[in-house]
């Protein structure tokens, strides 16, 4: 056994997540209880589903003998920002393709991901949505060597093996799941992992209805029977991807101000927001345990500050 394969198996093996209850006037009204499994938690810099979803990956990259990994994202990527951090602790190095040309030395995102070690190139847009071609990914080989390739976000088949870990038997009483979905493979490894008497609800952070045919189309690839029920929810998406309202930045601030749980504005703040308007919509039946899954994504709110100016509650990191 290699010592880098000793050294992933210590960095991401699972930890005691910790699952939160939280209390309020409107639970006791509604008669639910109200948890958050924080996954935010579960490592410093590797944080929420991306943990899980980069475990696998990185554990088969190095089975292949690969000295280098390889990923794309946008500026303020999560998936861009674990990446680098979890491979550089691993031993590996990694590129990271990054959509638009021009790399702000003032984003944080991007100037950790460099202080990591990773080297980043940043392409148009239009030849960004030519990542997935072999022809473009040639390019990338002959520019930066041999790689192993995680695709934008992290969704591939060794990134549900993880997400199907998320869940444990101490959330077996959870009635209602929620989780966001973005590309959808921590909803698929939910998916198969919830019992029979459980609800999953993804919250998607995209607008219209495509994620529909995305998700089928994912569990039918990855042979998905879930056990449980499942639904998507698209009308929470606050505009579309990256996009917010002054009402979900004024929910974040109640959020943290109330239960003390920081969230960002594109997964968990509109995962939160609809959980909150559904429950005084009367959607979820007195007596439902209800689990927020807290997918992490907070490293994103400095970039949110860059951008915008408005401050929202980020832990130290």
């Amino acid at each position: 056994m290699s010592r880098n394969f000793v050294k992933i198996v210590l960095m991401l093996i699972r930890q005691s997540i910790p699952c939160e209850l939280l209390s309020h006037p409107v639970l006791d009204q509604k008669q639910v209880v109200l948890q958050v499994l924080r996954l935010d938690q579960v490592h410093p810099e590797v944080s929420g589903n991306k943990f899980f979803k980069l475990r696998y990956n990185l554990q088969e990259a190095i089975t292949q003998n690969h000295q280098q990994v390889l990923t794309f994202g946008g500026a303020y990527s999560n998936h861009i920002y674990a990446t680098a951090a979890a491979a550089k602790e691993v031993g590996l190095a990694t590129v990271g393709i990054i959509r638009g040309e021009s790399l702000d030395s003032k984003n944080p995102t991007l100037s950790f991901a460099k202080s990591a070690g990773m080297s980043l190139l940043g392409i148009s847009r239009t030849q960004y949505r030519e990542k997935n071609h072999p022809a473009f990914l040639e390019l990338m080989r002959q520019k930066f060597g041999d790689f192993y390739l995680i695709p934008e976000g992290g969704t591939n088949s060794f990134a549900i093996q993880g997400t199907r870990e998320i869940l444990s038997l101490s959330q077996s009483d959870s009635s209602h799941v929620l989780v966001p979905v973005g590309t959808g493979g921590t909803f698929a490894g939910i998916a198969a992992s919830i019992f029979s008497h459980q609800k999953l609800l993804g919250i998607s952070a995209l607008k219209g209805e495509g994620i529909r045919d995305e998700i089928t189309d994912l569990l039918r690839a990855e042979c998905i029977q879930t056990k449980g029920s499942i639904e998507l929810v698209t009308q929470y998406h606050q505009g579309g991807y990256a996009k917010w309202t002054a009402e979900l930045i004024s929910f974040i601030h109640w959020f943290w101000e109330v239960f003390k749980v920081p969230l960002d504005p594109i997964y968990t703040g509109k995962m939160a927001f609809a959980c909150w308007d559904l429950l005084k919509k009367n959607y979820f039946p007195p007596g439902a345990r209800i689990l927020l899954v807290h997918t992490g994504g907070l490293q994103g709110n400095r970039g949110f500050t860059q951008r915008t100016g408005i401050v929202l509650p980020t832990p130290v990191m």
